[in-house]
Parts: C-alpha cells; structure tokens; sequence
C-alpha cells in the first residue's frame, strides 16, 4: 500500500531541495496534503480491475457499443506530472456476453491511477476489455494533453496526443475499423 509517511518525508525533502522553507505556513500541511493525494490519484496500483467488471448475459445484442468522451486523468512516469484527456472505448461483443456500460469509466480510472505512459495505458484498457468478455473486437483511442510538454520543455500548451488500440475485427477488418473511427470522430 501507500506509504504515506515516507511520501509526507520526500516532499518536505523537495521543499528544502528547492530552496523553500517546509515550515513556513504556507507550506506546513503541503507534505501531509501531497501523500493523501498520492494515496488517491495512484489507488490502481493496489486494486484488482477484474473485482470491478460486470459481465451481463445478453444472447440478443451483438452489434458495436461505442462510450465516447470518457474524462481520464493519469500521472506520466517520466516526470510525475499529469496527462489529462478523453478515452473513447468500443467493443462489438460476442453472442451472450455484455460488458455493463458504466465499467469503461471505471476501467479507464483504474488503470490510470497509477504512474503511466499513454501508449500502455492504451493497450491496457483494450486488453481488459478482449480479457473480460472476449468480443469479437476492440478499439480505444485516447487524446490527451501532457502537462510534462505544457509547462517545460518544449511548452506546446495545446497539443494533444492520440493514440490507439485496435484488436480483433476493429485491427483486421477495414470496414468496421472505419466505422468506429467515424463514430468516435462525430461530434
């Protein structure tokens, strides 16, 4: 689990680090402030993903299911700051098996509460979903703005990153992989 006192330790470390008195006022909770959040924005680090999906038995639907704009959030691991986005997950299910609605958002929260790169994060939700109920496809693409480019570095305010994971009949038919491209494109 998250050690809390060790984080509240570090953080007071960096204020000195960084010229900063920790014990001024302004500065006296940020270490016990900063571990609380940690302990929230990196709980899918301790969490079972599989505990969280609901598998529905739904012999009658078998066409796509597309969930669009889904507001994600995630720490990058190269430099602990944040990305911040929209996840569009689809999947074309197989006779029998349904994914209930609401577990892509939870999906998507949970493997991104933990240091992250976009590009796995990606794959790791496609993957959940082809684990859990074993669809005849899937497809996830997600947008996001990487504060690590905003505010050094390079610092491009703005641009977005897409990436995406295709698998099943949304990576090897041209036709489906078309039309969940136009239906996340659809504004």
């Amino acid at each position: 689990m998250i050690d809390k006192e060790k984080i509240k330790k570090a953080v007071r470390e960096i204020l000195e680090a960084i010229g900063e008195n920790p014990d001024r006022e302004g500065l006296l909770e940020t270490p016990d402030r900063v571990a609380r959040m940690y302990e929230e924005i990196f709980a899918g680090l301790h969490c079972d993903i599989s505990k969280s999906i609901k598998i529905f038995k739904e012999n009658e639907h078998q066409e796509m299911v597309l969930v669009k704009n889904i507001p994600m959030y995630s720490m990058c691991e190269h430099h602990l700051l944040p990305f911040i986005g929209v996840v569009h997950v689809a999947y074309l299910p197989k006779k029998g098996r349904i994914l209930g609605i609401s577990k892509f958002a939870r999906i998507v929260d949970m493997l991104a509460k933990k240091p992250q790169l976009q590009e796995r994060l990606t794959s790791e939700i496609a993957d959940t979903i082809v684990e859990a109920v074993n669809p005849l496809g899937a497809a996830v693409v997600i947008e996001a703005e990487h504060l690590c480019m905003t505010m050094r570095g390079i610092k491009k305010p703005g641009a977005k990153t897409v990436t995406s994971a295709l698998r099943g009949v949304f990576k090897l038919d041209e036709r489906t992989r078309a039309e969940v491209m136009m239906l996340i494109n659809t504004r």
